[in-house]
């Protein structure tokens, strides 16, 4: 991705209008070295299943996937969307509803993908929920419905549908974790400790799957928002998926750690800098690569904010490696033979 494109993808508009798809300006794609959809690699027509599709990036994953051809099924929340507003969404484009923490809801949509279409190609998880708040004020309801959601909903999706796509020889899962997976964000304790969780349950699955040629790839995107056409008329919540816990006074002073996760989400409104429009196409890709990665980022944020955190730990890592590996034999003697005493002793190993 060049520095113009790498504009482009922060910013996805001009003068507050959402670029068109199909511009050439706006056209960005994944290294060559995953051999993304293009001449030498024709995008033959998948089936999806998106769930979370009436969210930020599920709709625009969700409407980028419709024109490009593709058949999606477009997964509502039970508890949030009726049957009848994810009917008429497009031809190709089946509507249904589910409650990822119910395993039986989400084996009825899988079951009712196959019969409708005849098979699946691509499960997009977008699903999410999250309690913004200090870890101490959220109570064991909030903490378990977050696990119930984003790590339960995750494994469900997979073990039910694992087996066809085993069968079938080929699949392909897109789970969309989080900067929050790789970050300890303030506020968003319990919610960062559900996105590692599915970090770690994807790497070491991949291990496992790699045989049956499924692919899986952990979207990362950073402070996205959504900026279609039709934005100003179909407008979705600021807050997203996320409830706003009351901080209790221990963490209610404007400048607590706690207030974090709030403060940015206050301070940004519908300005974040990454474009839904732009993630949404380069995920789409992602679903049609040859050779996937198994972490996309999506933003500089997400870039940044992940190669610091990177970046920190093996500074610690250096800082205190000394406590775990002995100094060689020279560099003891060496020591001895400047200090004339026992600064060379050697050390212990743990």
């Amino acid at each position: 991705m060049d520095a113009q494109d790498a504009v482009l993808f922060e910013q996805g508009h001009n003068n507050g209008e959402a670029m068109s798809p199909d511009s050439s300006k706006s056209k960005l794609q994944l290294p060559l070295s995953c051999d993304p959809p293009g001449p030498a690699n024709p995008a033959k027509q998948f089936v999806w299943i998106v769930f979370g599709a009436t969210g930020h990036m599920g709709r625009s994953l969700t409407r980028f996937c419709l024109n490009q051809n593709d058949l999606v099924v477009a997964v509502g929340r039970t508890f949030e969307n009726t049957f009848e507003s994810m009917q008429g969404w497009h031809d190709n484009c089946l509507g249904a509803l589910c409650d990822v923490r119910a395993r039986e809801s989400v084996a009825e949509v899988i079951e009712k993908t196959i019969q409708h279409f005849g098979r699946i190609d691509v499960i997009a998880n977008c699903s999410g929920y999250g309690v913004i708040g200090a870890c101490e004020d959220q109570d064991e309801h909030e903490i378990r419905n977050q696990f119930e959601t984003n790590f339960m909903g995750t494994l469900h999706i997979i073990q039910l549908s694992l087996p066809y796509f085993r069968e079938q020889g080929a699949g392909r899962y897109l789970i969309f974790s989080s900067t929050s997976g790789a970050l300890g964000v303030p506020g968003l304790g319990p919610y960062c400790a559900t996105k590692y969780a599915v970090e770690g349950l994807i790497e070491a699955m991949l291990y496992e799957i790699d045989s049956f040629n499924i692919k899986a790839t952990l979207v990362e995107p950073g402070l996205v928002r959504r900026d279609e056409l039709d934005w100003a008329s179909n407008p979705l919540p600021t807050w997203g998926h996320f409830l706003i816990k009351p901080a209790s006074e221990p963490y209610a002073h404007a400048t607590s750690p706690a207030l974090h996760a709030k403060r940015m989400v206050q301070w940004l409104g519908d300005k974040q800098p990454t474009s839904a429009v732009k993630c949404a196409e380069l995920v789409w890709q992602l679903g049609h690569c040859s050779y996937p990665p198994l972490r996309l980022l999506l933003g500089s944020y997400a870039i940044e904010s992940i190669r610091d955190r990177l970046r920190s730990i093996i500074e610690e890592l250096e800082d205190w490696k000394h406590l775990h590996f002995p100094i060689s034999l020279d560099a003891q003697l060496e020591d001895r033979d400047e200090d004339g005493d026992d600064a060379g002793k050697v050390e212990m190993g743990t």
